[in-house]
């Protein structure tokens, strides 16, 4: 192979990596449990969480009967998802050397454990979970949230 053809080889396979890991610092979080069924909504598109999948802002996720799914946002946030549960990503930010950032989700159904991370602990005005009828404010470090009834659906 001539050195030209090569040194542009270098630069497509180097110029890929850093597209991959642009497209991958768009991700919020990590999935790092599932048992069951469990899927990833995102732009019209339903997709089988597994060990590894990215989560992005907008996602709902949705878990099936005798099923959950645990999930690490990038500030070290741990959500865990019980059966029959939706949950929607609606927005997270972080950064990594302030920690200032804004994190809100919406437990439409089922129930949600939350054990905070950095950013709740540095900013817990700036973390908001609400559920079809009231919003909550986080003053603890860890809690459970259940959503009874089909109150996904409620107004």
């Amino acid at each position: 192979m001539r050195s030209g053809a090569l040194h542009y080889a270098v630069c497509v396979l180097c110029g890929l990596q850093t597209m991959s890991d642009a497209w991958a610092s768009d991700s919020i979080g990590v999935v790092k449990t599932v048992k069951g069924v469990v899927q990833i909504e995102r732009a019209g598109k339903n997709l089988d969480a597994a060990i590894g999948s990215d989560v992005f802002n907008g996602d709902r996720i949705v878990t099936g009967a005798a099923s959950s799914v645990g999930v690490t946002l990038r500030d070290d946030t741990l959500l865990t998802e019980g059966a029959n549960s939706t949950l929607l990503l609606n927005h997270f930010a972080f950064n990594t050397t302030t920690y200032d950032g804004a994190l809100d989700a919406t437990i439409k159904r089922g129930s949600l454990a939350v054990v905070d991370g950095r950013l709740a602990k540095a900013n817990p005005d700036s973390v908001r979970y609400s559920t079809p009828t009231t919003t909550l404010g986080v003053r603890g470090t860890e809690f459970i949230i259940e959503v009874g009834g089909d109150a996904e659906h409620a107004q």
